[in-house]
């Protein structure tokens, strides 16, 4: 199983991570997991960053880290910093030689929708190089998608039927999402319904935040008759929930299991119970030997023809190891990462059964309703 460490980096003082099948990181903003993430990148593709970032012009080895992370991140790095995946020391002079001239991580950040927010991608090379180096790479891929593109949803072979649906019914509710060229002869994004056409402002923020993750998707869901893209082996994806009403985060939810099915390690950040809740309900399947049926039961899936349409991906969800891990500060204000992967609400240890404190806050409200009942009694 691979292994990710870090210690001494800007906040996190130590996090150790061992990397399943589906790896899910929770903790309170500011906690470091971003950075985390962005190391797994580095570890396995920084030839390619450092390629993209060479082919941009910015080439100073002596402000990579600040390249790679942004701007005044290079100062997170001291002389006691030390990062490892799968036993090998990762510096920042070798960076480049990790990994191969393609990507094998793909990685779709939390800022996903500021990059479009024009309704319209821009390449790397037009992002400044204060933005961190996923969220430039993967500004560049939606470009690509974009180029070209004339209907970007509902899409023929892409995606499956079922998720095409479900989608529509939770996220666009009938509505089309295409390119169109505006009144200054410019190509931006657009949703029609029947005759309206909205420009990407004034669409909802669930609408604004799910588009570009669903284009991100189709880079690695690709037509029934390619299971995954040839050498990606890793998908991370910061804040899936973002924005989005649960009915929606079931959706995709559903979809990070397609990429599990297809052989992807996935690997999430995440604030939201929902995620976290579908983690621990996956997790018990699997140790009861549950029927996959159980599965489309918990996310809803009722219609016999979609139920099996999911019928593998269901089977493989309850094949698969999955891990979670809590990102939170301790006594001496540094970062340590904690392997919380039962999620047992039994458990005497509250950041296990509180689920890295996503339940905490609804048990403590469910509390004051509870005393105050008693006490007007």
């Amino acid at each position: 199983m691979p292994k990710l460490i870090i210690e001494n980096f800007a906040q996190i003082g130590h996090a150790s991570i061992d990397l399943g099948d589906l790896t899910v990181l929770v903790g309170a903003q500011g906690t470091g997991k971003s950075l985390a993430l962005q190391w797994l990148k580095i570890a396995l593709d920084g030839r390619q960053v450092v390629s993209a970032l060479r082919d941009a012009g910015q080439r100073n080895p002596k402000v990579l880290l600040d390249y790679v992370f942004g701007a005044g991140m290079g100062a997170g790095w001291t002389a006691k910093s030390a990062v490892r995946f799968d036993k090998a020391n990762i510096r920042p002079a070798g960076i480049a030689k990790r990994g191969y001239d393609y990507e094998r991580v793909f990685f779709i950040p939390a800022h996903r929708s500021m990059l479009i927010s024009d309704g319209w991608a821009a390449p790397f090379q037009r992002l400044s190089p204060e933005m961190p180096v996923v969220a430039r790479l993967f500004s560049q891929n939606l470009f690509d998608v974009f180029d070209g593109a004339n209907t970007l949803f509902p899409r023929d072979r892409v995606l499956k039927k079922v998720y095409r649906d479900l989608i529509d019914a939770a996220v666009f509710h009938g509505g089309t999402v295409g390119t169109e060229e505006d009144q200054h002869h410019a190509q931006r994004l657009t949703l029609t319904h029947d005759v309206s056409k909205l420009p990407f402002m004034t669409w909802t923020a669930g609408q604004r935040e799910f588009t570009p993750l669903m284009l991100g998707l189709y880079h690695l869901l690709p037509s029934r008759k390619v299971l995954k893209q040839e050498n990606i082996h890793w998908a991370v994806i910061e804040e899936p929930e973002m924005g989005l009403h649960p009915q929606a985060v079931s959706v995709v939810l559903l979809l990070m299991l397609d990429l599990l099915w297809r052989g992807y390690r996935v690997v999430l950040a995440t604030h939201s119970p929902l995620v976290i809740t579908a983690v621990w309900m996956l997790r018990r399947l699997r140790e009861l030997h549950a029927r996959w049926q159980l599965v489309c039961d918990g996310f809803g899936i009722e219609d016999g023809s979609q139920r099996q349409e999911l019928k593998r991906v269901a089977e493989s969800a309850l094949t698969k190891d999955m891990r979670t891990y809590l990102f939170s500060f301790e006594d001496d204000h540094k970062v340590r990462s904690k392997d919380i992967s039962t999620l047992d609400p039994g458990s005497e240890d509250d950041d296990v059964s509180g689920w890295g404190g996503l339940t905490g806050f609804s048990s403590r409200f469910g509390d004051a309703v509870r005393r105050a009942v008693n006490e007007a009694a």
